[in-house]
């Protein structure tokens, strides 16, 4: 008997076999198996009293007598060895459940009143051994226990023959029950765990998948948002001073009102490279006001650098009811800027001669 110890913590009992499997320790928190192990103490140490104290009453002073006083002390001391040896069915413990189960079968020859004692003995063998070896020791307690009932009894009754099998045999199935039903239940409580590792790890892989397309996505808004500043900015700074190479001899001064409109739109291009590296988003835009004033910014700056060529105005009609997305006001303001730099790059035509 393990005293104290959760009945599932041995290695579970197949219903044939021959050596047990050991799927770990069970919960020592088990409710269950704490009072089933409290219950069989108890019962013991009950039947083992009431066994003693039947005997001293029965056959007082008898040569006997010294030696079932010893024995049962020897077996009660036995008895609470069995929390030091663990519950793992090792040589020591083994040998100390065959120890346990001698000292009862010469209590039981000297003192038949004893056999009552085996019940909690069958709990104790179906714990340690393995199926076969305790089915083995289950038929060999009850055998004593028969015995022992027809010597006490007075004439054959065939009640006590077949009653203590019976006995042994509904114990035995109930005790194998609720083994595999913990076998089970941790066998049950495994697979959670694995599924739940595996939800868990598919959440992770879901989570990392998304952060991958959010960065192909932020790198495709990105390479949309370069084309339409910095490329369009470059490729109107190129025709610009193309323009000023080709009038720099025939009209130096529209030369240089071309080369002052393509360092403007360097500047502007700096500040919008500039702003991507900070908060990636336009420089009107960043500089408050938001859309309406980004717009008027931007059609105020390429009039003066079309120098009288050209008039861009912005006019906005309704009062927005919310502000649009950082989105949206920078996509807006791309589409404004796009075809402004081309119409502010026209060269003026060369005057003839």
């Amino acid at each position: 008997m393990d005293h104290g110890s959760d009945p599932r913590d041995s290695a579970p009992q197949d219903a044939v076999g021959d050596g047990p499997t050991d799927p770990g320790p069970a919960p020592a928190s088990d409710p269950d198996a704490r009072w089933l192990a409290l219950l069989m103490h108890a019962a013991f140490f009950l039947l083992l009293g009431a066994s003693l104290t039947r005997f001293l009453m029965r056959h007082p002073g008898e040569a006997r007598t010294p030696w079932i006083i010893a024995l049962s002390i020897t077996l009660a001391v036995l008895y609470l060895l069995g929390p030091v040896l663990g519950s793992r069915p090792t040589p020591r413990r083994l040998t100390w459940l065959g120890v346990l189960v001698a000292v009862w079968m010469v209590l039981v020859v000297l003192a038949p009143s004893f056999a009552w004692c085996a019940v909690p003995l069958f709990y104790t063998g179906l714990r340690i051994l393995p199926p076969r070896a305790a089915l083995a020791l289950v038929a060999l307690l009850t055998a004593f226990v028969v015995a022992a009932q027809l010597r006490l009894a007075t004439g054959f009754d065939p009640n006590l023959v077949l009653a203590p099998p019976a006995v042994a045999a509904v114990a035995t199935a109930v005790f194998v029950h609720m083994q595999r039903q913990a076998v089970r239940q941790r066998e049950l409580a495994a697979r959670q765990r694995e599924l739940i590792d595996d939800l868990l790890r598919t959440r992770r892989e879901l989570a990392a998948t998304e952060r991958r397309e959010g960065t192909l996505a932020e790198r495709q808004r990105l390479s949309m948002e370069i084309h339409d500043t910095l490329a369009q900015g470059l490729s109107s700074q190129q025709m610009l001073l193309q323009a000023a190479d080709r009038t720099w001899s025939a009209d130096p001064d529209a030369a240089r009102r071309h080369v002052r409109t393509a360092t403007g739109i360097a500047e502007r291009n700096l500040a919008e490279a500039r702003r991507f590296v900070h908060d990636l988003a336009p420089a009107d835009l960043a500089e408050g006001g938001g859309l309406e004033a980004a717009l008027h910014a931007l059609a105020a700056r390429e009039t003066a650098q079309a120098q009288g060529a050209l008039t861009v105005r912005c006019h906005v009609e309704g009062t927005p009811h919310a502000p649009l997305p950082d989105r949206v006001q920078s996509a807006l303001l791309r589409i404004a800027q796009g075809p402004s730099p081309t119409y502010g790059s026209t060269p003026a035509p060369p005057p003839p001669g």
